[in-house]
């Protein structure tokens, strides 16, 4: 089995960490032995290749439903910088499109490199999107995009915003409950 072996001044014990891509690191005391540290990591072999194959198949998961998997900052950072275009193109389009039902008027539409947001609406009628959400199944981009545009018009989460909402996206509530899933929101 594969890891890495890092000291730690700092560190009074041995900690094992399986990260969701699958890597191993065990971080040691700065005066530990190794063949200590490698007995202990013998005797966690089965608990550290079950979390693997967990997180290897919930990767997996992700990937097959269209959601990239999680990255480090400095990944996403790459990621974003490599897919801002291609994102900017896709769903300027989709809003294009899309508006064209509800002829809204807004000001601008930016990419942006989010965390925790698929997308938000300023009052200012700004639109913003996380560029991931070109790489969405088509149901969930087009409910991204449906439900900022709707913002342009209530500017809340009352009835009349998702009666709008529905008029696009009559299945808006099963496509958000997928979302959620993922660990982000909507604005």
């Amino acid at each position: 089995m594969e890891y890495t072996l890092k000291k730690n001044r700092k560190s009074k014990g041995m900690r094992i960490i399986v990260h969701h891509d699958g890597r191993v690191v065990v971080t040691i005391p700065y005066r530990m032995p190794i063949k200590l540290a490698q007995a202990y990591v013998a005797t966690k072999k089965d608990w550290i290749q079950e979390r693997v194959e967990y997180f290897l198949a919930e990767q997996k998961k992700r990937e097959a439903s269209g959601v990239l998997p999680r990255m480090t900052a400095k990944e996403r950072k790459l990621d974003f910088d490599r897919n801002k275009e291609k994102a900017r193109k896709i769903i300027t389009d989709k809003v294009e499109q899309l508006n064209q039902y509800y002829g809204f008027e807004y000001k601008s539409i930016a990419i942006r490199n989010q965390k925790t947001r698929w997308g938000s609406c300023s009052k200012k009628g700004n639109l913003n999107f996380n560029y991931k959400i070109a790489f969405l199944p088509n149901k969930m981009l087009e409910y991204v995009v449906v439900h900022e545009l709707c913002h342009l018009k209530e500017f809340n989460h009352g009835e009349k915003f998702w009666a709008l909402v529905a008029e696009l996206a009559p299945d808006y509530r099963d496509i958000r409950n997928e979302m959620r899933k993922e660990g982000m929101r909507l604005g």
